[in-house]
């Protein structure tokens, strides 16, 4: 039976920190970079934990900014 993984790429120069990610994630995988922000001066959303992403798409969808974009990897298994 195939799994379905999700992968998130974040836009970390547009950013702007809003937090509304990570607190749409239902699996945790998205927080706010504690330390570093990026040339407009946000603390900016990261994976923390990609190996929990679903692929829902949540994140991406209330992003403001689009800086989101979120793919599906299916792995069949034999």
């Amino acid at each position: 039976m195939a799994k379905v993984y999700g992968a998130v790429t974040i836009d970390s120069d547009r950013c702007k920190g809003c937090d509304l990610c990570v607190v749409a994630c239902p699996t945790d995988t998205l927080s706010l970079q504690p330390k570093e922000v990026n040339d407009r001066g946000y603390h900016y959303a990261y994976p923390a934990h990609p190996e929990t992403c679903i692929g829902c798409a949540a994140c991406a969808t209330v992003c403001p900014d689009a800086c989101i974009e979120v793919y599906r990897v299916v792995d069949r298994q034999k």
